[in-house]
């Protein structure tokens, strides 16, 4: 029995911090697609070259840091309300689905598995695309969160279940 209560105790914390990283990562795509929505096209490659120049002076080779100032100096106008419109749409969905998921709302879980798998189906159509590691990341990590979110539910089930016996039963 304790090895069953252990268990659950680490399904239940690891469910917690993934859903505090999936709401980190929700803020950080609103706070991003905020700002290229505020900033001028042509300013962005500039911003980029300030950000990476420290990491670049240590490592010109640097992948991240590269990848950012070719994909800066690549952005147009129509690829840039696309990242708005990306950014805001996928963290403020998050953020909603998060808050949701910690209120403990049974509806929620279903949907966010729901909306978590059409972010994996779309990173993946992403990887047909433009191969990166950091979409295989992506999509790893949210079949985890899809797990423990999967894990949590049987488990909140399982137990408002059992609470609706004993008061059935006491009645």
């Amino acid at each position: 029995m304790k090895n069953a209560q252990r268990v659950r105790t680490i399904i239940h914390k690891g469910f917690e911090i993934g859903i505090l990283l999936k709401g980190i990562n929700g803020l950080l795509e609103i706070v991003g697609g905020a700002l290229l929505l505020f900033i001028r096209t042509e300013m962005v490659p500039s911003i980029i070259a300030a950000v990476t120049y420290h990491e670049l002076s240590e490592d010109p080779h640097d992948i991240v840091a590269n990848y950012l100032m070719h994909a800066a100096q690549n952005l147009s106008i129509s690829t840039q309300l696309f990242g708005v419109i990306y950014l805001l749409s996928h963290g403020i969905v998050k953020i909603f689905l998060i808050v949701s998921l910690w209120k403990r709302k049974l509806w929620a879980y279903p949907v966010a598995m729901g909306v978590f798998g059409i972010f994996i189906i779309y990173q993946m159509y992403r990887y047909t695309i433009v191969p990166a590691v950091e979409l295989i990341i992506l999509t790893v990590l949210d079949v985890i969160i899809i797990i423990l979110t999967w894990l949590e539910f049987k488990q909140l089930r399982s137990m408002e279940s059992s609470l609706k016996i004993v008061t059935s039963e006491s009645k």
